[in-house]
């Protein structure tokens, strides 16, 4: 293969498109040292790219050496890639780039009387010659991929292409908040930063003042993994992932198992289709991460994937069970509800290991304050006043809530109350259903149920926890069973499962309920680990302030 050739296709395996190209210049310049980085883009970074860093420099004897391909002053030896603490490693950037453009690099080291000047067009030398120049590199590229029409002509509008660059520079602009870092497109000025070594007055300049007005600080350590970092509270989502961002040891990855473990820590608070802000940092040895997997360094490959899924989650659910503290000011102890509230809506006993007092003495941080209920709206809303202003609950949420929180306890300790039926029920399943009944029968014993087969698609139904007895056991079991025969993981499996045996038990809208199963429902919403959401994500409440009845009322 002409070595013309074989260059263009390993440069394509490296540069994709002009943030490509920004990507591994923006490495090399922290990797340099750098307090100051400044990125321009003309043309949507096809006509011109430059990046100019006031780092280390490059020796005037070494510059050439840096065309070279797989040329690195980063790696030594076999062992040092076992243990890689720098961003490029390889030394393809600059041979990969210079192949599908034309580089101009100036630099000058700490030292050095005077700088040196090359210019390299698809990855031949033309040019060098001596100047004066600041300390540092500046590197501009021109024509990117002019001499591969066919790759040109698969990149996107400039106006995308510019987005892509705004995208890399933003997130190495959070890695390292103590490097100034710029953009600038076409002469505007996209992104700036004052290289301040605050993360939160970065983020302040990258996504204003108000989002950060909502995060919550993360700090956790387990499994030897370091976790740091600010993510939003429970309600606080956006419609996609784009707001999440993850670094490991200084590097922004890409890894579908960091965003699930940064949501599963809010699990059963998020609404479907929503997702919550996070930065997070995860520190991890060297040696226990693969970063060679990708030619783009884009991906990487954990040793220990179980554990940083753990310590990932670990972190942030402590960040957000604690997230509120509890408001001042409290209200007389309701009475208890009469035994018919309880026969009506199947409320539990007493939370497993104590008093509801004891439950809310355990739980990490109460996220509502006491609330002092005022009535009921539309035989569906429970209004409550809080020292904030007015709180409208959704009964059947919130009772939701209350029935999982005690379920999970009750199956954790094998002690989920059983209802026997007079007379066996049976019911209509469906054939992946009846696979559940035979394979599963004494983990649904631990839920609470006695169901053996009876035929192809019937099953027998002889007891049913007690939550449920007189309800609509048949529609619960086929719900139950059908979520089970999904092939979902154990715990997933057994979230749901609660979840929809909470729903199918929870006092319905349209129910009236009396002033004291009002209160007793909000008392035990309030003794919860997570009351302001159900087990599905839906808001069990929602607060009208009192400065926003001010202001509606006019008096504001």
């Amino acid at each position: 293969m002409d070595p013309a050739l074989a260059a263009r296709i390993a440069a394509g395996e490296v540069i994709e498109r002009p943030a490509s190209v920004v990507k591994e210049l923006v490495e090399n310049a922290l990797d340099a040292g750098a307090g100051e980085v400044r990125v321009e883009a003309d043309g949507g970074g096809l006509e011109r790219l430059a990046v100019i860093d006031d780092g280390c420099g490059i020796a005037a004897d070494q510059v050439e050496l840096a065309f070279a391909r797989h040329a690195t002053s980063k790696l030594a030896t076999i062992e040092d890639l076992e243990s890689i603490v720098t961003l490029g490693f390889r030394g393809e950037a600059l041979p990969s780039i210079a192949s599908v453009s034309t580089v101009t690099l100036r630099s000058r080291p700490m030292g050095a009387p005077a700088g040196v000047q090359v210019t390299v067009r698809e990855g031949l030398l033309v040019d060098r010659r001596a100047m004066g120049l600041p300390v540092g590199t500046a590197i501009e590229v021109r024509g990117l991929f002019a001499n591969l029409p066919a790759r040109r002509k698969f990149l996107k509008s400039g106006q995308a292409e510019v987005g892509a660059i705004h995208q890399v520079v933003l997130h190495y602009a959070i890695a390292y908040p103590e490097v100034r870092m710029t953009l600038v497109s076409d002469g505007k000025s996209l992104l700036s930063t004052a290289g301040a070594r605050d993360l939160k007055e970065t983020l302040a300049c990258l996504y204003g003042v108000d989002l950060l007005d909502h995060l919550l600080l993360v700090e956790g350590e387990r499994h030897g993994l370091r976790v740091t970092g600010l993510v939003s509270p429970i309600g606080y989502t956006r419609a996609t992932r784009g707001w999440q961002s993850f670094f490991i040891n200084g590097r922004w990855v890409r890894n579908r198992v960091l965003h699930v473990a940064l949501e599963e820590a809010y699990h059963g608070m998020l609404m479907g289709g929503r997702h919550p802000v996070g930065v997070v940092f995860i520190e991890i040895p060297p040696g226990d991460l693969d970063v060679n997997v990708h030619p783009a360094k884009t991906e990487i490959r954990f040793l220990r994937e179980r554990e940083v899924f753990g310590a990932i989650r670990h972190a942030v659910t402590a960040a957000i069970s604690v997230q509120a503290t509890v408001l001042p000011g409290s209200v007389p102890s309701p009475e208890e509800p009469s035994g018919s509230f309880v026969e009506q809506l199947s409320l539990m006993p007493e939370p497993a290991g104590g008093s509801r007092e004891e439950a809310s003495i355990l739980a990490p941080a109460r996220a509502v304050p006491a609330l002092r209920v005022l009535g009921q709206a539309g035989s569906l809303f429970i209004i409550a006043e809080g020292p904030d202003g007015v709180y409208m609950v959704d009964q059947h949420a919130a009772h939701e809530r209350v029935l999982y929180d005690d379920l999970s306890a009750q199956v954790m300790q094998r002690e989920v109350p059983v209802q026997s039926l007079l007379a066996p029920l049976l019911c209509e399943v469906s054939p992946a259903a009846m696979d559940v009944v035979a394979a599963d029968g004494p983990w649904l014993e631990q839920l609470g149920f006695s169901v053996e087969p009876f035929g192809a698609t019937t099953c027998r139904v002889r007891a049913v926890p007690a939550m449920l007895a007189g309800g609509p056991v048949g529609d619960t079991l086929q719900a139950l069973l059908e979520d089970l025969a999904t092939g979902k993981a154990h715990e997933e499996r057994q979230d749901h499962a609660l979840a929809t045996m909470a729903c199918k038990a929870a006092v319905k809208a349209g129910q009236a309920l009396s002033l004291e199963e009002m209160r007793y429902l909000v008392q035990r919403l309030e003794s919860t680990s997570r009351p302001r959401t159900c087990p599905h994500g839906r808001p069990t409440m929602i607060l009208l302030s009192t400065t926003d009845l001010e202001r509606q009322f006019g008096r504001r």
